[in-house]
């Protein structure tokens, strides 16, 4: 069995990016099969070549810069030994690593691309001390409900700017974003945009002016690592819960 890694950074949320690489397909002469499909989270795929075989793995990840891509190409030719050595050496590994860098180039442009159309949302773990600010949805759908403050994106706008735009409208505070805590999916649809595609961004953040007020929400708590599970949170909101929790245990 030969193998060959490949990581590449896609401007792109999880979600996005998952899907263009489901889309575009792998550079292959001959169609994978799906093994194992986890949206957005990871895929594997493999096909029988000849007497060989091909699989590709891929693994998505969040960071603060986008979405981190690893992927994996196994290859077994079916030849003896010795054969089989060679035409790795001299053929196959060479052709596997061009086809792939050329894929990956159009990949992640093409991804970056779709983001652009694709309305973001961006959260903020407010920290002070060992509390975190946690805001309380006022009417709609959610009511009553709990959030880290945040909202989406303007067309264009980087997210941090947009973070720190969203704090001083809700909460009447100028924050500086110091961690990128995780990204969530959003199952509904966002400004319009297709069902499932945007996510909720969250960092971790400091007050830099001002103290908080509820410009858009009911109520503003800080709470403590141990409250944390007790609030009846936003579904989007909830996984962050163990990154934040984390946070807190290292302040």
């Amino acid at each position: 069995m030969f193998r060959l890694r490949f990581t590449t950074l896609v401007e792109a949320p999880l979600t996005v990016a998952f899907d263009v690489a489901r889309a575009l397909g792998r550079p292959w002469p001959v169609p994978l099969d799906e093994v194992l499909s986890v949206r957005p989270e990871r895929d594997v795929y493999s096909a029988r070549v000849g007497r060989g075989r091909i699989t590709h793995r891929r693994q998505f990840s969040a960071t603060g810069a986008g979405t981190l891509v690893d992927e994996q190409v196994d290859w077994e030719t079916g030849l003896p030994g010795v054969v089989r050595g060679i035409v790795d050496r001299a053929v196959l590994r060479r052709r596997v690593e061009r086809a792939m860098r050329s894929h990956l180039d159009g990949y992640a442009a093409a991804a970056a691309a779709l983001a652009r159309d694709v309305v973001q949302v961006v959260g903020a773990a407010i920290v002070d001390g060992d509390r975190v600010l946690v805001a309380q949805r006022s009417g709609g759908r959610y009511d009553g409900s709990w959030e880290f403050p945040g909202g989406k994106v303007e067309p264009g706008e980087p997210e941090l700017a947009a973070l720190v735009r969203e704090c001083a409208e809700e909460l009447g505070i100028a924050v500086a974003p110091e961690a990128f805590l995780g990204e969530v999916v959003l199952d509904g649809v966002v400004a319009g945009g297709a069902p499932g595609a945007s996510t909720m961004r969250v960092w971790w953040a400091r007050i830099g002016s001002g103290w908080p007020v509820a410009h858009e929400h009911a109520e503003l708590r800080w709470v403590g690592a141990d409250e944390l599970d007790a609030l009846d949170w936003i579904a989007a909101d909830r996984p962050l819960l163990p990154a934040v929790r984390a946070r807190l245990g290292r302040r």
